[in-house]
């Protein structure tokens, strides 16, 4: 599994011309799924990502969490994040997890951010989406639940 984790001041999820989901002060993660992915990917990501401290405190220093914050996440289901893009101009997608497969474990990620305690809103799985994003900072971190295997150095 792979997030992109943008730190927002606010976030939107908008489909067919109506917003589905939106958040003020937090995280929107764009979230996705392979193929070789399971259960213990979404629990890692799930459990990693509330707490990552990359919030500013008093001091502006990025010392915080969402959870020290009250933040909320905005999860949306994004395929394109496993494109291959070495061969030719075309993306491949081979490495995506199918939609049978991928939008269970999408939905596993969040009902495990939400026993986290965490407030989430989410976009609609494999619906063509216009997501608005103020990025604060920017702040933007990419994580891998492949990371959770790697020893530290």
């Amino acid at each position: 599994m792979r997030a992109v984790i943008q730190r927002v001041e606010k976030a939107s999820v908008i489909v067919n011309q109506h917003e589905v989901g939106n958040i003020n002060h937090g995280l929107v993660v764009l979230l996705g799924i392979s193929r070789e992915d399971e259960k213990p990917d979404a629990e890692y990501l799930a459990t990693k990502i509330p707490q990552l401290r990359i919030f500013n405190d008093a001091e502006l220093k990025m010392n915080l969490s969402l959870k020290d914050v009250g933040g909320s996440i905005l999860a949306i289901s994004q395929f394109t994040l496993f494109a291959n893009t070495r061969k030719g101009r075309r993306p491949s997608f081979v490495q995506s997890a199918p939609p049978e497969m991928a939008e269970p474990l999408y939905e596993y990620f969040i009902q495990e951010l939400i026993e986290e305690g965490v407030k989430v809103e989410r976009g609609i799985f494999g619906a063509m989406m216009l997501v608005k994003i103020l990025n604060d900072g920017p702040v933007t971190i990419i994580m891998d639940s492949g990371d959770r295997h790697k020893t530290r150095n």
